[in-house]
C-alpha cells in the first residue's frame, strides 16, 4: 500500500491559515536548500525537495487548497478518489481545466485548452549562463555585465514570422485550433494539425530577415545584479532573457548559474569563512597581536601565550552575509605556529642554551610531547610479548 503523503502544511513549515505570500516564501527556502544542484547524489535532500514542491504546487492553487483543506490528500490526488462531491456522471467536483487536463488528448480539450498548449509549445526556451565570480564579488555583491548569444525577436516582422505589412492567416485545415480531430467510433481522437504543426497560424508571405521564424540569432549584453552571499550553485533568474519564442511567442528565461573561483586565502563553508595563520613560535609562546585578512579590511587578532598549532579563533560577524538575509557568519582563523628557518650559528646556539635551561628547571613546557611520550609508555607496557 502506497505511503500517505506528510501534511502539506506541515512539510512547508507554515500555519494553516498562512497567506500566499508565506507560503510562496518557505517554499523556496525549502527548495533552495533541497535543491539537487546544491545536494548532488543527496536522496534524502532529493525526496524532501519533491515533496516541497508537490506542497506548493497544491497550496499555491486557491481552488487546490480549498480542496485540500476540506478533504485532506483525497481531495487533490485522483489516485484517493480525486475531489469530492459529484453528480451522475461520476465526474462532479473536477474542474473544466483539471478535465482538460487529464482528458484532452482522448476528448478534445477546450479551445482555450488548445489556445494555451500552442502558445506554451512555441514558447522559447530556457537558456543558462555559467557566471564565474571571485569569492569577493560573491560576499559582496555587485552588478556585472554579460554577453549572451541567444535568439531575439526580429526587428523587421516585429517577431510575428510575417513580411512587413501582412500578417499570418488562420490555418484552413484546422480553422486555427491547431489540432484536427479524428472520429474512430464512438470515439474522436485529437492530433496535432499536419498543415501547421500546432501552430493554427500559416504564414503565406515570410519575413526575409527571419524566413519565418520571427526570430533572429544574436549577442544580447545584460546587467545582473548579484545579490551578497550567493554560493556555488545558486541560480539567478532574468525572466524573458531566454530565447524568443517563435513567431512572437512569449520568450523563455535565463538562469544564470553561479560559479566561485577558489580563493588564494580564504575557504568558505555556508556562510562562515576560514583561513590559515602563520605565527612565530615565539609569539605562540609568550603571546602578542597580529594582524589577519577579512574580506573588508585587516583586524587585530590577540594571541594569547602558550598557544599551540590548530588552536582556531573565531572572529564574530567576519563572514559571510547569507543571501537571505539570516544573519552573517564568522572568519575563522586557524594557526599554524612556523619554525624558523635559514638559522645562522649565533641563532642556533641560542636556541640549544633556550633548550637546555627548559631541560634544567625540572617543569613540563611540551604539553603534547609529554601526553604523547605517555601513550606510548602506556602501549609498551600493555604489550604482550
Amino acid at each position: 500500500m502506497a505511503q500517505t503523503p506528510r501534511d502539506y502544511y506541515e512539510t512547508l513549515e507554515v500555519p494553516k491559515n498562512a497567506s500566499e505570500a508565506d507560503i510562496k516564501k518557505a517554499y523556496r527556502r525549502l527548495a533552495m536548500k533541497f535543491h539537487p544542484d546544491r545536494n548532488p547524489n543527496n536522496k534524502e535532500a532529493e525526496e524532501k525537495f519533491k515533496e516541497a514542491k508537490q506542497a506548493y504546487e497544491i497550496l499555491s492553487d486557491g481552488q487546490k487548497r480549498a480542496a485540500y483543506d476540506q478533504f485532506g490528500h483525497a481531495g487533490v490526488d485522483p489516485s484517493m478518489g480525486g475531489a469530492r462531491g459529484g453528480g451522475p456522471s461520476g465526474f462532479g467536483g473536477f474542474s473544466s481545466d483539471i478535465f482538460d487536463d487529464i482528458f484532452g488528448d482522448i476528448f478534445g480539450g477546450g479551445r482555450r485548452a488548445g489556445a494555451e498548449r500552442r502558445q506554451e509549445g512555441r514558447r522559447g526556451a530556457d537558456l543558462q549562463y555559467n557566471l564565474e565570480l571571485t569569492l569577493e564579488q560573491a560576499v559582496l555583491g555587485e552588478t556585472i555585465e554579460i554577453r549572451v548569444p541567444t535568439s531575439v525577436a526580429c526587428k523587421e516582422c516585429d517577431g510575428s514570422g510575417a513580411k512587413k505589412g501582412s500578417k499570418p492567416v488562420n490555418c484552413e485545415t484546422c480553422g486555427g485550433e491547431g489540432q484536427v480531430r479524428i472520429q474512430q467510433g464512438f470515439f474522436s481522437i485529437q492530433q496535432t494539425c499536419p498543415t501547421c504543426h500546432g501552430q493554427g497560424k500559416i504564414i503565406r508571405d515570410p519575413c526575409q530577415a527571419c524566413r519565418g521564424q520571427g526570430r533572429v540569432k544574436q549577442h544580447k549584453t545584460l546587467s545582473v545584479k548579484i545579490p551578497a552571499g550567493v554560493d556555488n550553485g545558486d541560480r539567478i533568474r532574468l525572466a524573458h532573457e531566454g530565447e524568443a519564442g517563435l513567431q512572437g511567442a512569449p520568450a523563455g528565461d535565463l538562469y544564470v548559474q553561479v560559479h566561485i573561483k577558489k580563493h588564494p586565502i580564504f575557504e568558505r563553508e555556508d556562510n562562515d569563512l576560514s583561513c590559515k595563520v602563520p605565527i612565530s613560535f615565539v609569539v605562540a609562546a609568550v603571546g602578542g597581536e597580529i594582524e589577519v585578512p577579512t574580506l573588508t579590511g585587516r583586524v587585530k587578532l590577540k594571541i594569547p601565550g602558550e598557544t599551540q598549532t590548530g588552536k582556531v579563533f573565531r572572529l564574530r560577524g567576519k563572514g559571510v552575509k547569507s543571501v537571505r538575509g539570516f544573519g552573517v557568519g564568522d572568519l575563522l582563523c586557524t594557526v599554524e605556529v612556523e619554525t624558523p628557518v635559514n638559522l645562522d650559528k649565533e641563532q642556533k646556539e641560542l636556541l640549544q642554551n633556550f633548550e637546555q635551561s627548559l631541560q634544567k628547571d625540572g617543569r613540563k613546557h611540551g604539553p603534547k610531547a609529554n601526553a604523547w611520550i605517555a601513550s606510548v609508555k602506556k602501549f609498551f607496557e600493555d604489550m604482550k610479548f
